[in-house]
């Protein structure tokens, strides 16, 4: 039921905002704006559940948590990019969407470097 919400919101969202585009374009944009942050809202309830079936595989499993919560940071920070990134380019900004992607891919390098550090040390210890 929820996809048929958000499908019904973004078909609605959409004809709305072609409507509006020939008379008011800014108009149009925020709906668009708008749309996308109540389908990322929407969404972002169910993201919790997941979250907490990868906590329990982790402890079952019993892997650090460090590592566990570097990749949920480096997922939060992929999905937050593409969201914003999405938002610039739907109005015209592609500069700032691809600076965005930038700065996403950047922290994404900053936050893994530990991690590869750790998988090189163990590479090491393993040839030696």
């Amino acid at each position: 039921m929820d996809m048929m919400q958000i499908v019904i919101l973004g078909i609605v969202a959409t004809v709305l905002s072609l409507i509006l585009k020939k008379q008011n374009p800014e108009y149009s944009l925020y709906i668009s704006i708008v749309t996308g942050v109540l389908i990322f809202f929407m969404t972002l309830n169910k993201l919790s559940i997941v979250l907490d079936m990868i906590k329990r595989i982790v402890e079952e499993i019993e892997i650090s948590t460090v590592y566990i919560q570097v990749i949920f940071k480096i997922i939060g920070i992929s999905y937050l990019a593409e969201f914003g990134s999405q938002l610039c380019k739907d109005a015209g900004e592609n500069a700032i969407s691809s600076k965005i992607e930038f700065a996403g891919k950047v922290l994404i390098m900053v936050l893994s470097a530990p991690i590869l550090m750790t998988l090189m040390d163990l590479i090491k210890n393993l040839l030696i």
